[in-house]
């Protein structure tokens, strides 16, 4: 087994059932907290840990840098040996993955190929396989790497990927606006050392490419159709092209012959579900959806 990354582990005695957090890009395991102490009191054990160049996982070439090369690779193999020894640790446990954002990408990723490791997956703030547009994403990626370096920090790909997700939003009061309406977790966010940093050139490229497999058959086809998969985003949410990515994933799902796929979309919800004005909702909704596929 691969060694594992920084976890943040909130422990129970005799847990119902286990979570395995897989946080979003800029972000860190710790920001879960709030949610993992939810999840503690209605029986859950929760563990977190740090995707490179994130947190305190910063020994692969700085923050926001995967590694030099097979950047994506490790996010989700690192991910994975994080679910195995959360079993290990709780054997006979049923398992749930709960993936964020560029966590549910590694989480579309790790039920495609390791599904039989987990009893049933959340992604939330995801969205659907890419289109033409990732494609000139990628180019653009590939062409600041060459000529800035790897370890660079990005800021074309940067600017193309988070440049036009406050259009809609009125009043903009900060460029981070996409992320809640709340304004007090915005700024949490913003003061946040650890939070809102840029990839490198080359994590641009490893995460882009990681992504474009994403909608390929033998990927969907590798998730066992009677998995549960459930779906959640707000409809505002401009990573999930505020409600048509989702859909686009949850109608891919279905046509790879899930049984058990289901969505639910927030009226007005930006993209950290968990960080929203409407979060009570939101963490009632996810543990009453656990509660139903643990049992």
């Amino acid at each position: 087994m691969p060694e594992l990354p920084p976890i943040h582990r909130w422990e129970i005695a005799s847990p119902r059932g286990l979570v395995h957090i897989v946080h979003g890009m800029a972000e860190y395991g710790a920001r879960y907290g709030r949610l993992a102490a939810a999840l503690n009191d209605a029986g859950y054990a929760v563990w977190a840990h740090d995707h490179r160049g994130h947190g305190a996982h910063q020994e692969t070439g700085g923050q926001g840098h995967f590694g030099d090369e097979g950047g994506w690779e490790a996010l989700v193999t690192e991910a994975h040996a994080t679910t195995l020894a959360l079993r290990a640790a709780h054997p006979g446990v049923p398992l749930v993955l709960f993936a964020h954002s560029m966590g549910s990408f590694v989480g579309q990723t790790l039920i495609g190929r390791y599904g039989r490791d987990y009893d049933a997956a959340v992604l939330c703030g995801s969205n659907g396989p890419p289109g033409a547009l990732e494609d000139v994403g990628r180019l653009l990626a590939r062409a600041e790497r060459r000529l800035r370096g790897p370890r660079t920090p990005s800021r074309w790909v940067q600017q193309a990927v988070f440049g036009t997700y406050n259009r809609g939003i009125s009043p903009v009061r900060t460029d981070m606006d996409w992320l809640s309406r709340d304004p007090a977790e915005v700024d949490a966010y913003i003061a946040d050392p650890l939070c809102g940093f840029p990839l490198t050139t080359q994590a641009w490229v490893d995460f882009l490419e990681g992504k474009a497999v994403l909608g390929q058959d033998a990927l969907l086809r590798g998730i066992p159709v009677g998995l549960p998969v459930h779906l959640i985003a707000g409809d505002r949410d401009p990573v999930g092209e505020r409600g048509r990515g989702v859909r686009r994933l949850y109608d891919a799902y279905v046509g790879a012959g899930l049984t058990r796929v289901s969505l639910r979309l927030y009226p007005g919800a930006r993209h950290e579900l968990v960080n929203e004005t409407n979060r009570d909702e939101v963490t009632a909704d996810l543990i009453a959806w656990l509660d139903g596929v643990t049992k």
